[in-house]
C-alpha cells in the first residue's frame, strides 16, 4: 500500500499545470502546508505538463477535473520569476491554496478571461484585491515587493493578520533550499498533513496509511512527452512510526525478484537490506513488539513479491539457505514434482506473513520452491509452477521491456523497488482506492506504460524515485519513430531548426509561434524557456559566439529588429537594435577567416547595416547603400582566398562584391531571380530564374545558362558538386529523376552528416517527408509525417540522427532515425 500511495501523489500532481535570496519566498507562506509546489518556471512547467502524454490522458479523469477546477485561476498568473503554492485543509476534506511570487506589472494575465469582475476589499486597513475571472476566484494582497492570491478570502485574511511565517520548520527550509532549481518545479509533501488530501481517494479512510509513510518527501517535477518522474528524498522522524524507517541503518542491495518472476507478470515489489538483524531491530520498534529476533532469517537480504494475475508469490533471496531449509522442512506436510522441482505443502499459513509484517500481509503460505538459494512461497500451487516453467525456458521478468524501460531511469540498489504494467497499477487501485477512482483510472490506455517506485536508503534520509514511462521497445535497425512532439501556445509561424547548447554539446530546437513568441526546446523535449518578440523572425535564426568563449548566442532580424539572445533569451547589449520602417531581410552573418570575427549584415529597402562584434558599424565596408532594394540575405563565399559577397536587387541585377564593399565581378545581365537561394556549384555562383533556366557565372564574370524547363515556384539547392532541384512532383538528384505522388513540395534541402548526403523535400499538402541518398535512393522507412521543410542533425552524438518539422499547426515533432 505504502509504495502507491506515491503514484497517487503522481496523478494528483497532474492536475495542475538553488537561488540564494534575502528573502525566501518559503517565509511567506503560512505554516502546515499540506503540499507546498516550488515553481522554478511557471511557463516552462505548464509547458511540460501540457505536452506530457501521461498528463494528457490523466486529465480525463474525475479527480482531475476535481482539482482542476480549483486552482485553476493560476492560469490568470504571469510571474517572471519563481513562486510557489500552499495548499491548506480548511474544514475536512477541503483544500485552498496560497500563491506568492515576486511582485511585477504585468502579473495578470486576464485580457483573456471572457469575464472578469475586480472588487477592491478592505481588512485591517489593508486593501485587498478580488478577482471574479470566469468561473474562478482570486483573493490578491501586495507585501512587501511580493504579490499573494489565494482561493480563499479566509486563508488571505489570517495571513494579513499573522503575516510572514516566523518560524519555518528547519527540515522544510532545507527541503526548499535544496530542491533542484533546474527543474521546472518541485513538490515538497507533508505527509503528516497530506492525508486529508487522499483521504477520499482511498478505501476505509486508509489516509492513516499515507501518515505513516515518512515525514516530509521532496521530489523534482521532470517530464517530457515519453516519461514523467519524481526524484527528491524522504525524512522521517526517528520518535515517530514511520514505514520507510524499517531500512534504516541499512545498505540498499539489488534485487534478484526480476530473476525469478514469469515474463507475464503484472508487477514485482522487492525490499532489500544487507542487515537482516538491523531490519528486524526496525521491525520490532515500528510494531512495538517485545518478542526476541529470530535468528532463521539471518541471511535473507531481500523479500520480494510477484504479482500474477491477481495471485501473490513471495520471494526470500538467502545468501545461504541450509539453515532455513531445515526449518521449512519441519512445516512440510507434503511435496510433488513438477519439472523435476519439488514443492513443498507447508501447514503453517502465516509463516511468512508473521515474518516479515508489514512488508507482507495477509498472505497464505500455503507452498513453496527453493531455486538454489531463493524461497518462493505461493497460496496456490499454480503460481509456483507458472514461476518453475518461466524459470526454466528463460522467460523472465527481467527480460521484459517494462523491466527494462524502468531499470534505465533508476539506481541499481534499491531499499525498495516497485515495477508494473498498466495490468498491475489498475489490480493495485481497485484493491487499495475508492471505485470511482478505480474506474476513472481504468478507461485511461496505459497499456504501453511502465510504472516504477523506488527508495534508496541513505544516511539520515532516503532518495525516492517515482516513473511513469512509455514502454521502451526494441528498436529494429533503419527504424524511424517519434522521439517526441511539442505542442505550442498557438500555430508555428517559422519552421523549427536545431540550434547547439554550449554546456551539453546536445542540440536543441528554436521556433516561433504566431503571438511572436520565441520557444527553445531542449533535446528530450522540454520548453526552456519562450521569449515575446515583437515581429516574426525573418528567415534563418543563426549562431554565433561574439565573445569567443565557447557561449553560444542566438542571431536573427526581425521586421524591423536585429537581436542576439543568450543561452537563457536575454538580449545580448547593445545587439538589439531598431530600425524604423521595418521592411527587413533575414540576417546575413559572415565569418571570413573563420575565427569569430563576424560580420552581421542588416538589409532594408537599399540600405546594408554592417556590424562587427562590438555592435559598431563596419567603417570600411563602403556598400552602405545598394542601387535598389536588396531582395534576400546576401551571402559570402570564399574561393582561392578571395571573398565574394552577393546582394539580389529588386531590378533583377546581381551584384558581386568584395569584402570591403567594392564591385569584385559585375554582372551585366539581369535575372529574374526565382525564390531559391544563390549556392557555389562547381565552383561557380549558381542560381536559378523564374522560367527555370540555371545561371552560373565563374569568377571572371563568365555567365553560362542551362535550361532545365522547370515551373516558376520549382526548388533548387546545392552543395560544390551536388545539384538537387524539385518541379512539381519530380525529384532531381545530381540529374536522377524520381516521381512522387502528386502534391505541394517544398524546395529541396542537401545535408551532409558524416561523409554522406542526404536530400530531404516535405509535401505539405499530404504533409509526407522524404529523405533520399546521393543516388536518388530512399532512406528505408520515409516518408514519415510532417508538414514543413527539415532540419536534421545527430543531436546526441551517438551517430544517429534525428530530423525536426512542424507536425500539427501548433506543434513540432522531432524523429530519430535507427
Amino acid at each position: 500500500m505504502k509504495f502507491r500511495i506515491l503514484f497517487l501523489f503522481l496523478l494528483i500532481l497532474s492536475c495542475k499545470q538553488k537561488t540564494t535570496t534575502t528573502d525566501s519566498i518559503l517565509d511567506y507562506l503560512p505554516k502546515d502546508a499540506a503540499v507546498i509546489l516550488k515553481i522554478n518556471n511557471l511557463s516552462s512547467f505548464k509547458s511540460e505538463l501540457k505536452n506530457s502524454e501521461f498528463f494528457s490522458k490523466t486529465n480525463k479523469t474525475n479527480l482531475f477535473k476535481k482539482i482542476a477546477k480549483k486552482v485553476d485561476g493560476i492560469n490568470f498568473l504571469n510571474p517572471t520569476a519563481r513562486c510557489a503554492v500552499g495548499f491548506y485543509e480548511l474544514g475536512k476534506e477541503n483544500f485552498e491554496f496560497l500563491y506568492v511570487s515576486d511582485n511585477n506589472p504585468n502579473f495578470f494575465n486576464i485580457e483573456k478571461a471572457r469575464d472578469k469582475v475586480i472588487e477592491t476589499l478592505t481588512y485591517e486597513n489593508r486593501e485587498v484585491k478580488k478577482y471574479i475571472l470566469e468561473d474562478n476566484i482570486l483573493f490578491v494582497f501586495e507585501l512587501d515587493d511580493k504579490i499573494v492570491a489565494s482561493s480563499s478570502q479566509m486563508l488571505l485574511e489570517n495571513f494579513i493578520r499573522i503575516g510572514k511565517n516566523k518560524k519555518v520548520p528547519n527540515k522544510l527550509r532545507k527541503l526548499y533550499d535544496t530542491a533542484d532549481n533546474s527543474k521546472s518545479a518541485s513538490i515538497i509533501v507533508n505527509l503528516k498533513k497530506g492525508g486529508g488530501l487522499l483521504s477520499t481517494t482511498l478505501k476505509n479512510n486508509n489516509s492513516k496509511t499515507v501518515d505513516a509513510f515518512a515525514d516530509w518527501i521532496s521530489i523534482d517535477f521532470n517530464t517530457d512527452s515519453n516519461k514523467t518522474s519524481f526524484n527528491g528524498i524522504a525524512i522521517a522522524n526517528d520518535s515517530i512510526k514511520n514505514f520507510i524507517n524499517l531500512f534504516k541503518g541499512t545498505v540498499p542491495v539489488a534485487e534478484g525478484v526480476s530473476n525469478v518472476s514469469p515474463k507475464n507478470a503484472d508487477a514485482i515489489l522487492s525490499f532489500s537490506f544487507n542487515n537482516y538483524e538491523t531490519f528486524a531491530n526496525n521491525q520490532k520498534k515500528y510494531l512495538d513488539r517485545a518478542q526476541k529476533i529470530d535468528t532463521l532469517f539471518n541471511t535473507i537480504e531481500e523479500v520480494g513479491v510477484i504479482y500474477l494475475n491477481k495471485e501473490k508469490a513471495i520471494v526470500l533471496n538467502s545468501f545461504g539457505a541450509a539453515n532455513l531449509t531445515e526449518a521449512i522442512n519441519l512445516q512440510s506436510i507434503g511435496s510433488s514434482s513438477y519439472q523435476a522441482i519439488e514443492i513443498f505443502a507447508l501447514n503453517n499459513k502465516d509463516f511468512i506473513s508473521s515474518a516479515f509484517n508489514p512488508l507482507i500481509k495477509g498472505f497464505e503460505s500455503n507452498f513453496y520452491i527453493l531455486l538454489e538459494d531463493t524461497f518462493i512461497f505461493a497460496t496456490k500451487k499454480e503460481t509456483l509452477q507458472s514461476i518453475i516453467a518461466n524459470s526454466k525456458s528463460g522467460t523472465t521478468f527481467n527480460k521484459t521491456e517494462v523491466y527494462n524501460s524502468a531499470k534505465s531511469s533508476l539506481a541499481n540498489e534499491s531499499s525498495l523497488l516497485f515495477i508494473s504494467n498498466q495490468k498491475g497499477i489498475q489490480n493495485f487501485l481497485e484493491l487499495d482506492f475508492s471505485s470511482d477512482l478505480f474506474i476513472d483510472v481504468k478507461k485511461i490506455d496505459f497499456k504501453n506504460y511502465t510504472f516504477a517506485a523506488q527508495i534508496v536508503a541513505d544516511v539520515n534520509f532516503y532518495h525516492l524515485n517515482v516513473l511513469a514511462s512509455k514502454t521502451k521497445k526494441e528498436i529494429k535497425t533503419n527504424a524511424v519513430g517519434p522521439l517526441f512532439t511539442v505542442e505550442l501556445d498557438t500555430d508555428l509561424a517559422t519552421n523549427p531548426q536545431f540550434v547547439k547548447n554550449h554546456r551539453t554539446n546536445k542540440q536543441e530546437v528554436v521556433v516561433q509561434d504566431k503571438d511572436n513568441f520565441l520557444y527553445l526546446i531542449s533535446s528530450d523535449g522540454k520548453v526552456l524557456w519562450k521569449k515575446e518578440l515583437n515581429g516574426k523572425v525573418q528567415g534563418q535564426i543563426h549562431q554565433v559566439d561574439i565573445y569567443k568563449n565557447g557561449r553560444l548566442q542566438l542571431a536573427f532580424c526581425t521586421n524591423n529588429q536585429f537581436l542576439i539572445l543568450d543561452r537563457n533569451g536575454e538580449e545580448v547589449a547593445p545587439f538589439n537594435k531598431t530600425f524604423e520602417g521595418g521592411n527587413l531581410n533575414s540576417l546575413a552573418v559572415f565569418d571570413y577567416d573563420n575565427n569569430k570575427n563576424y560580420r552581421f549584415l542588416v538589409t532594408q529597402g537599399k540600405k546594408i547595416f554592417m556590424y562587427n562584434n562590438k555592435g559598431d558599424i563596419v567603417d570600411g565596408f563602403t556598400y552602405k547603400e545598394a542601387e535598389n532594394a536588396i531582395v534576400k540575405a546576401p551571402k559570402h563565399f570564399r574561393i582561392n582566398k578571395k571573398d565574394y559577397l552577393l546582394f539580389k536587387l529588386e531590378d533583377n541585377t546581381l551584384k558581386i562584391r568584395h569584402r570591403a564593399g567594392q564591385d569584385r565581378i559585375k554582372v551585366s545581365n539581369k535575372i529574374d531571380f526565382s525564390n531559391n537561394e544563390i549556392f557555389l556549384y562547381k565552383n561557380k555562383f549558381s542560381l536559378t530564374d523564374k522560367k527555370g533556366i540555371l545561371h552560373q557565372i565563374d569568377t571572371n564574370g563568365k555567365l553560362v545558362t542551362t535550361n532545365f524547363n522547370l515551373n516558376h515556384d520549382h526548388g533548387m539547392y546545392a552543395t560544390s558538386k551536388t545539384l538537387v532541384l524539385m518541379n512539381d512532383n519530380i525529384l532531381s538528384i545530381k540529374g536522377k529523376k524520381v516521381e512522387l505522388e502528386l502534391g505541394v513540395y517544398t524546395a529541396p534541402k542537401i545535408f551532409y552528416i558524416y561523409d554522406k548526403i542526404y536530400v530531404s523535400v516535405t509535401d505539405i499538402q499530404n504533409q509526407k517527408i522524404y529523405l533520399y541518398d546521393s543516388q536518388a535512393k530512399p532512406i528505408s522507412n520515409f516518408p514519415v509525417y510532417g508538414s514543413s521543410l527539415i532540419d536534421m542533425v545527430d543531436i546526441d552524438g551517438d551517430k544517429k540522427l534525428e530530423l525536426v518539422a512542424k507536425d500539427q499547426e501548433n506543434s513540432i515533432i522531432v524523429y530519430k532515425i535507427n
